[in-house]
Parts: C-alpha cells; sequence; structure tokens
C-alpha cells in the first residue's frame, strides 16, 4: 500500500491486522484504535481489528524489555510481510517482565508491548508497570520469575492476578496500543489542542 493510498483508504475506516488470536489482545488492539480516534478527535472511525494465526504464544512470559520486544517485533514484521497491502496497519503485542536494580535488590516489573507498522512508519508503545511483590520472587532463580503470579491468559494474565482484576491484559494492551498510535500520528494528524482531522 503507497503512503497516497494509505490515506484515501483510511478516511473510509481502518483496517488493522493483530498477530495472534487470544481475544484478550485484539480487542485490546481495537479498543486503543477506537479511543485514538474518538478521543483525539471526536470522530468514530471504523475500526476493523483482524487476528491472525502464528507462531505458538510463549510459555511464561519473556524475561526483559529486549527480549518481549524482539519476539514483538518479529511478530509484527512477519505480518507485514504476509499481508503487505491488504491493512493499515500491522500489530503484535506482548506482556514481558522488566527489572531495575535499586539499592542491591533486584525488582521485576511486568508491562505490555505494542509495534505498529504501517505505510507511514513504525512506533512502539508501552502500558504502565506493575511490580511483582517481592515476597513471591524472592528466592527464585531469574527463570523461574515468569511463573511466580498466578494468572492465566484466560483470566487476564498476570496483570490481572496482581491487580485483583482492576487492570486487564486487555486494557494493558489498549494502553501499549494508545501510546503507539500517539507517537505514529504526532504532528501528523492535528497539532497541540487542534483536536480536527487534517489529513496530509
Amino acid at each position: 500500500m503507497e503512503v497516497r493510498d494509505f490515506w484515501q483508504r483510511l478516511q473510509r475506516g481502518v483496517e488493522v491486522a493483530v498477530a495472534g488470536s487470544t481475544p484478550d489482545r485484539h480487542l485490546g488492539v481495537r479498543d486503543g484504535f477506537v479511543r485514538f480516534f474518538r478521543e483525539r478527535f471526536d470522530r468514530p472511525v471504523s475500526s476493523a481489528v483482524v487476528p491472525q494465526s502464528g507462531e505458538e504464544e510463549p510459555v511464561g512470559l519473556p524475561v526483559s524489555d529486549r527480549e518481549v520486544m524482539a519476539l514483538v517485533e518479529r511478530r509484527t514484521v512477519a505480518l507485514e510481510q504476509r499481508f503487505r497491502g491488504q491493512y493499515h496497519f500491522f500489530v503484535a503485542s506482548e506482556g514481558g517482565l522488566h527489572t531495575i536494580d535499586r539499592d542491591g535488590k533486584t525488582l521485576y516489573f511486568v508491562r505490555n508491548w505494542t509495534l505498529l507498522l504501517s505505510p507511514i512508519g513504525r512506533a512502539w508503545g508501552a502500558s504502565g508497570s506493575v511490580q511483582l511483590p517481592d515476597r513471591l520472587v524472592d528466592g527464585l532463580a531469574h527463570d523461574q520469575i515468569p511463573f511466580a503470579v498466578p494468572g492465566t491468559r484466560r483470566s487476564g494474565g498476570m496483570i490481572s492476578s496482581l491487580t485483583g482484576g482492576l487492570e486487564t491484559r486487555r486494557r494493558a494492551v489498549e494502553t501499549a496500543t494508545l501510546h503507539a498510535l500517539s507517537t505514529l500520528f504526532y504532528g501528523i494528524l492535528g497539532t497541540g489542542s487542534d483536536r480536527s482531522i487534517r489529513w496530509p
């Protein structure tokens, strides 16, 4: 899809291919697109978000930002190569762990990363981070940490478990997607307090 064609087709609605078939992932991506266009521009835009099967889901969470971002990028690029010209956006989103060393102690956090590819560029977004409680990870080896918190993909994932359901994987994916869209379109669709859509 050429850039000019991208803008013309986008005015009729958004078409998104999402890596993976878990409902909370593709619904979270859809929620992020709907929220971005509705709240940023006061204009509903038809959004068709289509899950696409691909490589199997990892067992446990990737244990670093570098690892989860490499997984997300691999999935997004594979989608773009497979369906080039058929969608406006190619998206992959995955949760992962990251660490911060503080006062001689390693703190573990979980967050979601989303990557968007489109004819106008690429952009990353991440959700907020939730710390894994020290009492759950103390004494565990680094590779045991991803399995320290009970929580399944069906029940909203580790974020849902940690927050008692107040935050879910779907919401984390929505936030990460919204952040990626904000970066991708910054300075292109309206500026500052101008909430009107001005297509290039």
